[in-house]
């Protein structure tokens, strides 16, 4: 039905066009012009009209066919946009299973690889850093939980700390889902400068583990084992260290504003005393132990 709207319009406008050309001179300036025996002056009138008329319609014409070639490369170009992104996920995706598969291999050095590929994934498309994200966690809280810890290694495996290593360094990025890793075995795990705020760790094994100015917002630390670890100029305001076991560790600069230290254990903590931290903290909604 459009088209054929379409169609009648333009038939309309020819002939309208064509009417004006014919008869044109004649509405326009009816009064002056003869309609037989035409003399000279009356043709360079007519002339005149039916020339610029024509001029006119040249004009619209050019115009008509600039705006429908704009049109037309408008859409060419978002046809090839839309195939240039239907290509490029079909890529992405393609390497992500790729890095899956090496992600499940048995080989070490094929887990890195795996690890390392969906770090790119995930830097180069926004759509699927949660998915990522989400996959990597998975890993670390499959290849180290918490049950196996007893009389295993100090240091963690290669690909283990490559995915924190990666976790810790992700894009910033809004992200809906808190990181998962509640009881993980990280124990000595170097978590440096890593950015963790708002991560899921309830009772997990960070004895040993180096956090220095890592970023702890918010973070969910419930029962956490953080013995020894060194927390120097850590960020943990906001975050819940209920019950935590922070013995031995090491305080020095550390920011507490707010954070919950309720039945924490902070015996021979170095750089502050528990006093100390009580005396340095500048919000009254920190908790600490009784002992304080």
């Amino acid at each position: 039905m459009k088209r054929i709207l379409q169609i009648a319009a333009l038939v309309a406008v020819v002939a309208g066009y064509t009417f004006l050309l014919w008869r044109g001179p004649w509405l326009i300036d009816g009064s002056h012009l003869r309609t037989r025996e035409l003399r000279p002056a009356d043709g360079v009138v007519i002339t005149g009209f039916r020339t610029t008329l024509v001029a006119v319609g040249a004009g619209v014409i050019a115009c008509l066919g600039l705006y429908y070639t704009h049109h037309s490369l408008q859409q060419t170009r978002a046809r090839d946009q839309q195939q240039a992104e239907l290509t490029r996920e079909g890529q992405v995706t393609d390497r992500y299973v790729e890095a899956i598969k090496l992600l499940s291999d048995d080989h070490p050095t094929q887990r890195l690889g795996g690890i390392y590929s969906l770090e790119r994934i995930m830097r180069d498309s926004e759509k699927d850093h949660a998915t990522v994200v989400t996959v990597l966690a998975a890993f670390v809280r499959q290849h180290a939980r918490l049950s196996e810890v007893g009389s295993g290694p100090s240091q963690l495996a290669e690909e283990i700390q490559a995915a924190l290593t990666v976790l810790g360094r992700r894009p910033e990025r809004s992200e809906a889902a808190r990181l998962d890793l509640r009881r993980t075995n990280l124990r000595g795990a170097d978590l440096s400068h890593a950015r963790l705020e708002r991560a899921r760790l309830a009772g997990c094994d960070l004895s040993q583990a180096d956090l220095r100015e890592i970023n702890l917002d918010n973070a969910w630390l419930p029962r956490a084992n953080l013995t020894g670890s060194t927390l120097t100029k850590a960020t943990l305001s906001g975050a819940n260290l209920r019950g935590a076991n922070l013995t031995g560790a090491e305080l020095s600069g550390v920011r507490l504003r707010g954070t919950d230290l309720r039945g924490a254990d902070l015996s021979a903590a170095r750089g502050h005393s528990v006093e100390q931290i009580g005396a340095a903290l500048t919000d009254d909604t920190t908790r600490l132990p009784r002992s304080a």
